[in-house]
């Protein structure tokens, strides 16, 4: 059979939704979940946006000092809306890189989308990036990842839906026909999972901010990429380790052949 993806288990954390600088931020918990991301040893830590909680420098450099703690050769951040508030997307770049970047892992490619507008809520990335991303997404054996902060598809308990990236439609498309295996996002505190064609799609909580709704808890992502499976698993600070979805690796000649877009018109 076609291989596809790592010839090792790489391991990656998903934290999301930090919010230094919050009247609800917990500084235990994200000692805490740094704590339990180095005992995992990852190959990488992708952050799915709202570092900050208003964009502000000093909020930059104090979620950075938390963040430096982090034992990993690979941390890719992204913002989120919180983050490019008060034209904090300046002070992302100081700290973190590109608001846009790639990594790439033996078998694993990672691509981080800016999907924050500054001083708005709701996301989109555009249709004038689609281009850079699709040139990111260049090593076609790879198991490739999308991070981005907004929602791409609507969850459960999130109240009225406003938080879909705008764009949503036309870049679902995009990521079928690329052969995505595996969507991050954050954005709205509501760990969830879906599976949409041929990928998954990840929400995760929030690591460290006390606004979560009605049940949830602080928690965020363990993702095992195996050579043959992924499996996905929610861990909660001080708590347990559960998994929430195991899938196969899947050669890219078994992947559903991708629909004309005429296919998907509805008449």
């Amino acid at each position: 059979m076609e291989s596809r993806g790592p010839d090792k288990d790489i391991v990656i954390a998903h934290i999301s939704d930090i919010h230094v600088g919050s009247n609800h931020f917990v500084p235990n918990l994200i000692e805490r979940v740094i704590v339990e991301i180095n005992e995992f040893e990852p190959d990488a830590v992708v952050i799915t946006g709202d570092l900050t909680n208003d964009g502000f420098f000093q909020q930059y450099a104090a979620v950075k000092a938390y963040l430096d703690n982090i034992r990993c050769p690979q941390i890719c951040a992204l913002p989120g809306n919180h983050d490019s508030r008060n034209v904090g997307y300046v002070h992302f770049e100081d700290h973190f890189g590109p608001r846009n970047s790639a990594i790439y892992l033996p078998g694993v490619t990672i691509v981080a989308l800016d999907s924050s507008q500054p001083d708005l809520n709701e996301g989109k990335l555009g249709r004038q990036n689609y281009h850079w991303i699709v040139d990111k997404l260049n090593r076609p054996e790879d198991f490739k990842i999308v991070a981005m902060h907004h929602h791409l598809l609507p969850l459960p308990g999130a109240g009225r839906e406003r938080n879909v990236i705008d764009d949503a439609g036309d870049f679902l498309e995009l990521l079928v026909n690329q052969g995505i295996d595996l969507v991050l996002c954050g954005h709205k505190h509501v760990p969830n999972i879906w599976r949409f064609e041929s990928f998954y799609v990840v929400n995760a909580g929030t690591a460290s901010s006390l606004r979560v709704r009605g049940y949830a808890k602080q928690c965020y992502n363990i993702i095992e990429i195996e050579p043959d499976r992924c499996r996905v698993s929610r861990k909660y600070p001080f708590g347990e380790k559960k998994e929430v979805a195991s899938f196969p690796v899947v050669p890219k000649t078994l992947k559903p052949e991708k629909l004309e877009r005429s296919d998907r018109l509805i008449t």
